[in-house]
């Protein structure tokens, strides 16, 4: 039997980047490198100069600049767009607003081919939640107006795909609520993870020594430092914290945009001593740091699904979030961790309380193993998303 043919667009190169957007594309297709020839056009960032063939997957560098978003996705939606009858598939996928110019080249050229449109977080429930409270900067308005101008282009390339796919419930509703999109046109495909890859292990200690956590106790924290991640509320949920545990480690994994004011904040609060802020480390050693904490929180104020709770859990480690967009549909509340509003009080006091009992940490990191091992894999998510692309070539 033919293999079906899929081009995916996304303007990272998902094999240089380890984003949940990233790592999603490369797990699905190398687990359905049997029954799909893919082919991933991304933006010549990170020094992706030259195609490559990685694990049966054809990944060809398309024209961007390696400068912000905006404006390496325009031109990255040029490039592609110029390129519409070079691109050759059955099946063309966008994630996020990756594609939205060679959609708008097939339309025009009258190309009767399937086009699905993955959305991760739906960028008008973004920007909602990013101006609650916003600071009257120049830099929070213009970063906030840039997000307005791509919700828009997601609004208009969901509603012409032919298909949209996104990874939650509660992402699926704000799409048909905010883009104005049937609801018989969505389909929902969780993110999952490799049970193999972040598991439960016992060889952590020289890691912990290494960046200087000892046997304290550890919060850990795994995101971009941006405002929608909420690390703002952790730090400030440290400040109690700290009281009874004067000790306590809150090791920070990743990086962006927030990075200086962050650490400004830290020493303005004396909590500095108590930050591990590690940056970007290699994707090899982050089933390792989940293994020396033991709390994982991520605060964020807006979240479509949040590959990195399913991670921690994975690892059998309780996590304590915000219960907001589809958390809730990726930890079991009061089984799996705990989930409470947006407050830093109420996000100390569930840290305090997993910090302070043993057995309850143990209970709900089992709980969360076993509920992410048979509900959330790659292989489940790959399985969806080939019944999605056999649909959209039948429609």
């Amino acid at each position: 039997m033919k293999k079906l043919r899929l081009a995916v667009f996304n303007t990272q190169p998902p094999h240089l980047y380890f984003g949940g957007v990233e790592r999603r594309i490369i797990e699905t297709t190398r687990r359905l490198r049997t029954e799909i020839d893919t082919t991933v056009y991304s933006g010549t960032k990170a020094g992706f100069k030259k195609s490559s063939l990685i694990n049966g997957i054809s990944f060809v560098p398309c024209f961007s600049t390696d400068m912000v978003f905006p404006l390496d996705n325009w031109f990255f939606n040029r490039t592609l767009s110029g390129a519409v009858n070079m691109i050759k598939a059955d099946v063309y996928e966008s994630h996020a607003i990756s594609g939205y110019g060679f959609l708008i080249a097939i339309k025009e050229r009258s190309i009767q081919k399937p086009f699905i449109h993955t959305v991760h977080g739906v960028l008008a429930d973004e920007y909602a939640k990013s101006i609650q409270g916003m600071a009257p900067t120049f830099r929070t308005k213009f970063a906030n107006l840039i997000m307005w101008k791509l919700s828009r282009l997601e609004k208009k390339t969901s509603k012409n795909a032919t298909l949209i796919v996104t990874v939650s419930r509660y992402s699926s509703s704000k799409i048909a609520q905010l883009y104005d999109v049937d609801r018989g046109k969505i389909r929902v495909v969780p993110n999952g993870v490799d049970t193999e890859w972040f598991k439960p292990k016992k060889t952590y200690e020289t890691v912990k020594r290494q960046i200087g956590l000892d046997d304290n106790p550890c919060v850990l924290f795994v995101g971009r430092l941006i405002p929608r991640k909420g690390l703002q509320f952790l730090i400030e949920a440290a400040k109690h914290i700290v009281k009874d545990y004067s000790q306590a480690k809150f090791v920070i994994v990743g990086d962006g945009p927030l990075r200086n004011s962050i650490r400004v904040n830290l020493n303005k609060m004396n909590l500095a001593r108590n930050f591990i802020m590690l940056g970007d480390v290699r994707e090899s050693l982050l089933p390792t740091l989940y293994n020396c904490a033991d709390v994982f929180s991520l605060p964020s104020v807006q979240e479509g699904q949040g590959i990195a709770l399913l991670e921690a859990q994975a690892s059998a480690k309780p996590v304590v979030a915000f219960d907001v967009g589809g958390v809730c549909e990726a930890v079991l509340n009061e089984e799996t961790g705990l989930l409470v509003k947006p407050n830093s009080l109420e996000l100390a006091d569930a840290i305090l309380k997993l910090l302070a009992d043993r057995a309850l940490r143990e209970k709900m990191g089992t709980k969360g193993r076993n509920f992410v091992s048979e509900t959330f894999s790659w292989k489940i998510c790959a399985q969806k998303m080939l019944k999605v692309y056999q649909e959209a070539t039948e429609a």
